[in-house]
């Protein structure tokens, strides 16, 4: 496998690792997409994306809802900004852009379902984006 911005540091302080910055919501672990340490830079383009996705039967539901913490770097690339998103079937059903040097715990993130049925991907995606 190619090392990229988000397979560099696998189980050290990228994808599903033991956090040392951050108390993980329940359990030990957090899936970080991006890097958990402060300060890392990759070179990344407008479209350059990691996504963590589960197979979920909506079926009956009306939202499907995430909630993450959003730390974006101080000093992203100019006229560039990171963006997270909740997605379904590939396609983005909200998005929240963030502010370089700011981080937040994200909560309202929510896909209406209600008009979907049976199984469909469902995720959340960390994207550099021009805003």
């Amino acid at each position: 496998m190619a090392l990229t911005a988000f397979t560099s540091r696998l189980g050290l302080g990228q994808g599903r690792i033991r956090p040392q910055r951050a108390t993980p919501a329940s359990g030990e672990y957090l899936f970080v997409l991006g890097d958990e340490e402060p300060g890392r830079r990759f070179e990344l383009a407008p479209g350059d994306f990691t996504e963590v996705t589960q197979p979920v039967d909506v079926t009956g539901l009306a939202l499907v809802r995430c909630a993450l913490r959003f730390r974006v770097p101080a000093g992203p690339p100019p006229g560039l900004a990171w963006e997270a998103s909740l997605v379904v079937g590939g396609v983005k059903y909200a998005r929240y852009l963030g502010r370089p040097g700011c981080e937040r715990l994200v909560t309202d993130m929510a896909a209406n379902v209600s008009k979907l049925s049976g199984v469909h991907t469902v995720g959340v995606r960390l994207e550099i984006v021009s805003p």
